[in-house]
Formats: structure tokens, C-alpha cells, sequence
């Protein structure tokens, strides 16, 4: 099969994991393919994608290739695979816009983004790389918050004529009006927000979804989650969160017969642990009513480095998009949407998006 040439923008830690497993499954079969739903997707393997544009804004980051920029301050996930071959695609300066929160400066720079001292890259400029570069499809991985950004992105995506998958919390492809320009256009949108392979809303999800089909009524729960990677420093700022929550809550309400009031739910980040880095520990709390109303509780605690957590979504979701290509389908397309994202277009849930999304790669359904 032909390799998918992929463009990125924000080169952190979610974009560290992802090349570094490329690279990783790149010397694996089947049968030693842990961690991967999809070993071969319509002929299409993990070792097909090839990185061929990657945009960011950080000093640290500009300028250099993008095997060597992924391993660039402030990132600090896991290293599962640190010798990446040169990919030729040198990291460019991006468009800044809301991608860069300001209360990060009173940290050090070890732990925050460090704006480049180079001229922003014009819509013409980014277009221009997308198109010279090859690139079929855009994978956003820009910060919580950067509502403007991603829809400059996304509207550069859409200029240059290429697919775009939204990993990050500000609706396109749930928004009728972006999916709608993406469908005229003939071209995919996957998202938004992704949900991780094993992480706090799949978890808080699945568990909610077994109150109900036990009959266990569920009157009220939280989520709290902490962090040390520069994800939980933005969330600091909690004027940058409206749409995270709104995504993450959603997730689990969706999978009620009936949602819960906004006294009864609470789901969102907590604080930044610098030391935990890109671990990230979830609390789950969930408190219901069993037979005869007898009361229940339960409390969960899971801890997982997050950003490989993503990127074994991802890695699918960059495939569903070139089969869509391959298909010659635009707009969003609902079934992979669902099953990899938080806040899809659709929601439904986990069990009968699993089997959306199968039935897409099979070429049953169509998105």
C-alpha cells in the first residue's frame, strides 16, 4: 500500500508518542502488536505513516527535524523508542493566536512553551507547506483553549485540500457548519477530542454504562484528574477549559438513560503535579442506589502516562481518514468520530460505536 503522509500541528507530547510509535511497531507482526486494536487496517500498518510536515511555536522546537524536536523541552512522556530515524520534515513556525497561554511564564522554562523569536507563518505560508509537502490529512494537537487557532488550522486544511483529525477539545467535525464545508469539499474530518485508549472518560464511560445495565441508578459522580505535562499547566487557566468539560462530560452523560443534573456531575482536571510529568491519575467517585435503594459506592483510582494513551487512537483514526480518502468520502465521518472521540459529531455508545467503526473499515457504512 501507498505510506499516509501526515502533517501535525503542535509537536508535544501526544506527537512524541505517536512518531515514536510508528517506529516502534515498524519492526513488529501481529502477534507482537500489543497495545494496537488494528494491526492492519484495510492494508494499511502503523509503519505506513510518515510524517512530512509538522508546524509549532516553541524556540526549542522550530527549526528542527521532527524526530529530534519530539524529545525537545517541554515534553517529557515516556521514551518507549528513542532512536527515530530523520524524517526530512523540519518543524515550521506556526500561527500563534490563543495557542499560547500566558500564565504559563510564571513557570520555568523547562515546564512551559517558549515562543520562538521568528515571524508567524501566514495562512499562504502553512497552505503552501501542506500542498509542497504531500501532506493528506492534518492532525491537530494544539492546547486546550485554542479555539482560534484550530479553526485557522482547520480552515488551512480545507484551503489545501487535505483530511483533518481533531485531537483536541474545540468543535469542527461536531460542528454542522465546519463538517458541512469539509463535506463540500469532499474531504474527512475525524473528531474532536480524543478519547484515550484506556484513560478517565473511556473508564468513567464504561463504568456508568454498567450502573445502567445492572439497573443501579447512579445519582451522582465525579472525576478529578492530575497531571505534570504542559497539558495540566494550561488547564491551570480555567477560562481555557470551557469546552474541555463540555466534552468530557458529555461522554458520560451520553451513555445515561437520563443525564444527571449539573450539581450531580462534576468532571474536569484538578490541579498540576509537576513531578508526575505525563502521568496522569484519575479519581473516579460514583455514588448510586441498588435494589431497594440500598446505597453504593464506588472509588477508583487509575494512573497512566497519557500521552502514549492517545496515540493508540490516533494511530487508527490517521488510517480511517485515508480509507475515507481512499473512498473518495468527505465530511464527518460519524462512526470512527464516535468511537475515537470524545466529543464526536454523534454520540453512541462505546459497544455499537465499536461496531460503526468496524463496519466502516468493511466498507459497510459509509462514515
Amino acid at each position: 500500500m501507498d505510506s499516509i503522509r501526515i502533517a501535525i500541528v503542535g509537536v508535544g507530547n501526544c506527537a512524541s508518542s505517536l512518531l515514536q510509535g510508528i517506529e516502534y511497531y515498524g519492526g513488529s507482526d501481529e502477534a507482537g502488536a500489543t497495545g494496537l486494536m488494528h494491526w492492519d487496517l484495510c492494508g494499511y500498518r502503523p509503519s505506513d505513516i510518515k510524517v512530512v510536515a509538522a508546524f509549532d511555536i516553541d524556540k526549542r522546537k522550530v527549526g528542527k527535524d521532527v524526530s529530534e524536536a519530539i524529545f525537545s523541552p517541554p515534553n517529557c512522556t515516556t521514551v518507549f523508542c528513542p532512536k527515530i530515524p530523520k524524517t526530512g520534515a523540519t518543524v515550521r513556525m506556526g500561527r500563534v493566536l490563543d495557542g499560547f497561554p500566558e500564565h504559563m511564564q510564571a513557570y520555568k522554562e523547562e515546564s512551559r512553551f517558549v515562543l520562538a523569536d521568528e515571524e508567524e507563518a501566514s495562512a499562504e505560508d502553512i497552505v503552501g507547506e501542506l500542498k509542497d509537502s504531500g501532506a493528506e490529512m492534518l492532525l491537530n494537537y494544539l492546547p486546550v483553549g485554542s479555539e482560534e487557532a484550530t479553526r485557522f488550522y482547520a480552515g488551512c486544511a480545507l484551503e489545501a485540500g487535505i483530511g483533518f483529525i481533531n485531537n483536541m477539545p474545540a468543535f469542527i467535525a461536531s460542528d454542522p457548519v465546519w463538517a458541512e464545508r469539509f463535506r463540500a469539499k469532499g474531504l474527512p474530518v475525524i473528531g474532536d477530542d480524543i478519547k484515550a485508549q484506556l484513560g478517565a472518560t473511556i473508564t468513567h464511560r464504561v463504568l456508568a454504562d454498567l450502573f445502567r445495565r445492572r439497573g443501579v441508578r447512579l445519582d451522582r459522580t465525579y472525576q478529578l484528574n492530575t497531571g505534570g505535562n504542559t497539558d495540566f499547566l494550561n488547564m491551570l487557566n480555567r477560562d481555557r477549559l470551557a469546552s474541555k468539560r463540555q466534552s468530557k462530560t458529555e461522554a458520560v452523560q451520553s451513555v445515561l438513560d437520563q443525564p444527571l443534573d449539573d450539581d450531580d456531575i462534576h468532571i474536569g482536571p484538578s490541579d498540576y503535579v509537576r513531578w508526575q510529568k505525563d502521568n496522569k491519575v484519575c479519581f473516579l467517585r460514583m455514588e448510586g442506589r441498588l435494589f431497594g435503594d440500598v446505597p453504593m459506592h464506588l472509588d477508583l483510582r487509575l494512573s497512566v502516562e497519557d500521552s502514549p494513551n492517545s496515540a493508540g487512537i490516533v494511530i487508527d483514526a490517521i488510517r480511517c481518514c485515508r480509507v475515507a480518502l481512499d473512498r473518495g468520502i468527505g465530511g464527518a465521518l460519524i462512526s470512527p468520530s464516535a468511537y475515537f472521540m470524545k466529543h464526536p459529531p454523534v454520540q453512541v455508545r462505546d459497544d455499537d460505536a465499536q461496531r460503526m467503526t468496524e463496519e466502516f473499515i468493511r466498507g459497510v457504512r459509509d462514515r
